[in-house]
């Protein structure tokens, strides 16, 4: 913690001595992004909840509906099924997010209809066949 400001001293002054004696002891020499230009902001209006949404970015976090997190959560499923390496794994994959999307059915949260229905696992299975044979 830093000492109090004497006084009779200006408060440029004392504020000037601490940093410059700061710096002798190399207390800013490690510092993230030391000697980097600021990051480039394109967005020019003012939003107060700018760093939340960096934090937010960096975490890869995102704040969605449950209804609409879950149509993502299907479409990566289904890409996941095509790459799938055996029929089983498939097969688990497809079931689980019918799984989600049933229980969703069920119990329709607040927000955006789901506009889902339960994959036809045999379809899907049958497509990833073919696709390992052609």
């Amino acid at each position: 913690m830093t000492e109090r400001k004497p006084p009779g001293v200006s408060f440029e002054s004392w504020i000037d001595r601490q940093i410059r004696e700061a710096q002798a002891r190399g207390e800013f020499a490690e510092l993230p992004g030391a000697g980097k230009p600021l990051p480039h902001i394109t967005d020019t209006s003012y939003d107060e909840l700018w760093w939340i949404k960096q934090k937010m970015a960096r975490e890869g976090l995102s704040v969605l509906p449950p209804t609409l997190a879950l149509r993502k959560e299907a479409e990566d499923a289904l890409a996941a099924a095509a790459t799938a390496p055996s029929e089983p794994a498939v097969r688990r994959i497809v079931e689980d997010i019918n799984a989600k999307i049933r229980e969703m059915m069920f119990k329709p949260p607040p927000g955006p209809p789901l506009g889902l229905k339960p994959y036809d696992v045999e379809k899907i299975v049958r497509e990833w066949r073919e696709r390992r044979e052609g």
